[in-house]
């Protein structure tokens, strides 16, 4: 076994662990090491963004961990499936690209849960600091950040009819979901490159992050390969981490602190098979208790995603068939070329923030418009040409829960989400549907419309569309709050994301959040990351001084 000292040691490569391994060893004198189970995260799959529909599915779990829920109960006892990504840049090397804080509330309501210092206030100027947006920079965004947020490069015209559609119901077009009120319709923006030299190619957080300085600081030793598989303490403080690469074991020692970025399902699952947790999951386990805490594993809340789609004659877009290879074929070549094409698609092009309610002051569905048919995941194929709007309830009231299935820690965790197990969640997603289901109808998309797949019609009942919903839903790929973060009797860390009961720990990563946020979870997770650097390194708020 070998023993490596360092200052700091963080376990995840992803959104959170790549902003954070820059940001530390930014400071010369700090030892930092980071640890990551999957690969280096740069290559083509990865780089050029439409080749996620390669990882996504899971076949040969390229990146990807591959990982299922509990049968659920409120989906007709289906298995859920969660892909996370497993390279530098985790599931920002996977996802679809798209930029998203959520709503300005959304971070309020942390600070009012006991969050202090974690407003939308105190959380802009780190969205700021993170971001090089295409744009420039202003109030809201930023220009100078190592994440490069782009306009999308080449939507296609089904897009643009479906915003179109959107606006003749009366829904408002809306240029910027980022400011802190994303009600509307619209183009996502990306994270994609839009210099020359990369334009058009995916920036996971370790694009834009670890890669143009990894090879630059003698301090930064990033260890890829590398399955953290417990915490060492000694006492109540955390020393380091033990961890295989190969079938070797190795320990990194922290003199300083132990970070957990491994996301919202590894994170608990590390801290359980360490010994920190609740009593009863670790004892039928026979892992020895280190600290008890309760709410390790807890508050599990996840977006549900009902797809609606339809076959369509149009061409301009992705499909399966002789006449879709041969246009895909030639924008691949024009991607290569310039950066731009279908190749650069984030496939969600088309954005929704609505309220099922008028009286709502925030909006409580998003709308996913895709240029091509994804039924479970990608996993069922159709062919020919198609599109489909993603429908998801955004504050959902259904809790889950993540746990140790054995105590082996190259095992998968248990992952039981509860989805619908509120009902709320069900009213709010038919209401979601039927809004969905009204623009694809609308004059705009009539050109665009040949044939629904699942079998929808007009009319449909209330008891219709929960049947549909049941047989079909399943994550968006928006997994928080595990390790959340407070100060009641079910909060793993304090606002400072310090472990509670223990030293030298902190989690940095999605399941810190408290509440999920109104929207996609990639950009929180990197404004976190900004925002902890800042605080263990003792650093001033940018805008409030020391």
């Amino acid at each position: 076994m070998t023993t490596a000292q360092f200052d700091y040691v963080i376990v995840g490569g992803g959104s959170g662990g790549a902003t954070l391994a820059a940001r530390l060893s930014e400071d010369a004198s700090l030892k930092v090491c980071l640890l990551e189970a999957g690969g280096g995260g740069n290559h083509m799959l990865i780089r050029a963004p439409a080749a996620v529909v390669a990882m996504l599915p899971g076949h040969g779990k390229i990146s990807n961990w591959c990982y299922e829920t509990t049968p659920q109960p409120g989906l007709n006892g289906r298995r859920g499936y969660q892909p996370r990504g497993k390279a530098l840049g985790g599931s920002s090397a996977i996802n679809a690209m798209l930029y998203v804080r959520g709503h300005r509330d959304d971070y309020d309501e942390w600070a009012n849960l006991g969050c202090d210092g974690w407003s939308w206030d105190d959380c802009l100027p780190y969205f700021r600091r993170a971001e090089n947006n295409e744009r420039g920079g202003d109030d809201f965004h930023g220009a100078d950040g190592p994440l490069q947020v782009s306009d999308q490069k080449t939507p296609r015209p089904i897009t643009r009819a479906f915003i179109d559609a959107a606006t003749q119901l009366q829904h408002r077009e809306t240029e910027d979901f980022n400011t802190g009120d994303n009600e509307g319709v619209g183009l996502y923006q990306v994270t994609q490159f839009h210099d020359k030299d990369r334009n058009g190619e995916r920036c996971s957080a370790a694009a834009g992050y670890l890669f143009p300085i990894m090879d630059k600081r003698p301090n930064l030793t990033i260890i890829t390969k590398a399955h953290a598989t417990r915490i060492l303490f000694e006492g109540k403080r955390a020393t380091g981490i033990e961890y295989r690469k190969g079938k070797a074991t190795h320990r990194a020692m922290a003199g300083r602190e132990v970070i957990l970025a491994g996301g919202t399902f590894n994170s608990p699952q590390l801290l359980q098979l360490s010994g920190v947790g609740r009593a009863e999951d670790l004892q039928r386990h026979g892992i020895e208790m280190v600290h008890e805490l309760p709410g390790v594993g807890q508050n599990l809340q996840d977006h549900l995603d009902f797809i609606l789609a339809y076959k369509t004659k149009d061409t301009d877009n992705f499909g399966i068939g002789v006449k879709a290879t041969a246009h895909l074929m030639k924008n691949i070549l024009q991607w290569r070329k310039d950066g731009t094409g279908m190749i650069a698609t984030p496939f969600a092009e088309g954005a929704g923030f609505l309220k099922t309610d008028p009286t709502l002051s925030r909006p409580d569905i998003q709308l996913h418009f895709v240029i091509s048919i994804v039924d479970d995941h990608a996993r069922k194929l159709h062919l020919g040409h198609g599109f489909s709007l993603h429908i998801c309830a955004l504050r959902p009231h259904s809790r889950g829960e993540v746990f140790l299935e054995s105590a082996d820690p190259m095992a998968a965790p248990g992952i039981d989400p509860r989805f619908l197990s509120d009902p709320r969640d069900l009213d709010t997603t038919i209401k979601g549907a039927k809004m969905a289901r009204a623009i694809l109808e609308a004059p705009a998309m009539a050109k665009y419309r040949d044939k629904e797949l699942h079998g929808l019609h007009d009319n449909m009942t209330d008891t219709e569309w929960e049947k549909h919903i049941r047989a079909r839903a399943d994550t968006i790929y928006h997994p928080v709050g595990t390790c959340k973060m407070g100060r009641d009797d079910m909060a793993v860390v304090d606002p400072e994301l310090k472990v509670h009961g223990l030293e030298g720990l902190r989690v940095v990563d999605a399941s810190v959040m408290p509440r999920l946020v109104g929207g996609n979870t990639n950009a929180p997770t990197i404004m976190i990351a900004e925002r902890a650097a800042d605080m263990i390194r003792g650093l001033p708020h940018p805008t409030k001084g020391a």
